[in-house]
């Protein structure tokens, strides 16, 4: 744990950081931050709660991958405790920066993987809602592979651009920050993908169940 003289936004101090559910889901990204880096432990609990979550998905849709996504989750948080100290409030968004490691980290282990010759393109499915019946809950996991799959055929800044816009549902702004292009370059990216997408799963609509009324 980094303790440091962080200054926080709002001179929070890491006692501010009241124990209800409430006050600390109040708190923005940046705050939590602060609070980590002053050495409140629960302010990082909080924050990877939040981002966590959302860091794997995006990791899992890019990379296909379930370990891979959990390493590279797992790695992209650490790198924003060891940053928290120098966090500068108002710079970006905390959740924009961990996306833009997230893609980064995503791109590094697939080069490595690829030089290794063991790139795996694994078809990994959502967790199934238990509230849908049987029939229900494999015919989500078909919809769930046939998309993987699909997404693992786009090129690989196609696929990132999708994920963030379409699963994500981030702006384009917001992707354009992430990924360091123009609003521009992120529509042309997601229109294309979105017409991969159509062409790849245009055979298999009513293998997966899908009707056009």
């Amino acid at each position: 744990m980094r303790g440091g003289s962080a200054a926080a936004p709002g001179d929070l101090a890491p006692g501010d950081l009241a124990p209800g559910e409430d006050a600390e889901a109040a708190l923005s990204d940046d705050a939590l931050v602060a609070l980590f880096a002053n050495g409140d432990e629960r302010a990082a609990r909080r924050l990877t709660a939040r981002l966590g979550p959302r860091t794997f998905s995006v990791a899992l849709r890019v990379l296909g991958d379930r370990d891979e996504a959990e390493d590279v989750a797992q790695e992209a948080m650490m790198r924003l405790w060891r940053m928290a100290p120098d966090w500068q409030p108002g710079q970006a968004r905390v959740s924009t920066w961990l996306y833009r490691v997230t893609l980064n980290l995503c791109i590094d282990r697939k080069r490595r993987s690829r030089r290794a010759g063991a790139l795996r393109l694994d078809d990994v499915p959502d967790p199934p809602d238990p509230g849908r019946s049987a029939p229900e809950r494999m015919q989500d996991g078909a919809r769930a592979d046939a998309l993987q799959s699909a997404l693992m055929s786009l090129p690989e800044r196609q696929r990132q651009a999708v994920v963030l816009r379409h699963i994500e549902e981030l702006s384009n702004p917001e992707i354009a920050g992430i990924m360091e292009i123009s609003v521009e370059a992120v529509e042309s990216l997601t229109a294309r993908g979105r017409r991969a997408l159509a062409a790849a799963l245009a055979g298999r609509r009513d293998e997966l169940g899908y009707s056009d009324g």
